[in-house]
């Protein structure tokens, strides 16, 4: 089992908070968005940093539990670019990878921070961009189990989205509560995650802080439905 919280910290106005959610009992892993990753600490908590973006002044982050995990490799991607990233980012970095070994069950896995192009783009980029994620992240990991979380930017239109994950073998799960609220017109579930190998147990919504986006506490378990009705 593997408990990991994707939070979007608002132009990093929530990075105060982060220190009080690294205490959430039996954390493994923060995958963060927006924040500005030339101040993050090497360690939050019993955290520590496995890889941020380097060339967004607001960018995406992983940290990861080193008592428990050891990092194997890590990378951070550039992704097919919106008119907001033509303007205002030329070079962006919208997931960082880091690849794992659980030192008890010897499981590798790959962990991923994900942020979609914003509103302004159309759905049909986002789509392209998530698919790219999911193929770069075969790059830093083939064959392991994949867990994608962070800001997808697709409050309409999930159940086509989630097809279309489908057909390149991953699963798309959404919380259990909306995890965006700040605007009347695009209220819904922004934070999910997509995931291949891993079986989702519980997306859970946590209390708001002070960021626009609410966090989100993924617990994934290795092997997905189907392994587990063929070892049946």
């Amino acid at each position: 089992m593997i408990r990991v919280i994707s939070y979007n910290l608002r132009k990093n106005r929530a990075s105060t908070e982060l220190v009080e959610l690294a205490k959430t009992p039996d954390l493994d892993a923060l995958c963060l968005q927006e924040c500005i990753a030339a101040e993050l600490p090497a360690e939050i908590g019993n955290l520590h940093l496995a890889d941020s973006t380097k060339r967004n002044r607001l960018g995406l982050a992983v940290y990861y539990r080193k008592d428990r995990y050891e990092q194997l490799a890590s990378q951070s991607f550039e992704l097919k670019k919106s008119l907001h990233d033509l303007i205002f980012s030329p070079t962006p970095e919208r997931l960082v990878g880091a690849k794992l070994i659980d030192r008890d069950s010897k499981h590798e896995l790959v962990l991923a921070s994900f942020h979609a192009a914003p509103l302004t783009a159309l759905n049909s980029l986002r789509r392209k961009q998530i698919t790219a994620a999911h193929e770069l992240l075969q790059t830093l990991g083939s064959g392991v189990p994949i867990l994608m979380v962070g800001d997808y930017n697709y409050p309409l239109f999930q159940e086509n989205l989630s097809e279309k994950v489908a057909k390149s073998g991953y699963d798309l799960t959404l919380s259990d509560r909306r995890t965006y609220t700040a605007y009347k017109f695009f209220r819904g579930h922004f934070d999910f995650v997509t995931s291949q190998g891993f079986t989702i147990e519980d997306v859970e919504t946590l209390p708001r802080g002070s960021s626009d986006h609410i966090p989100i506490l993924v617990t994934a378990a290795y092997g997905s439905p189907l392994d587990a009705k063929a070892a049946a």
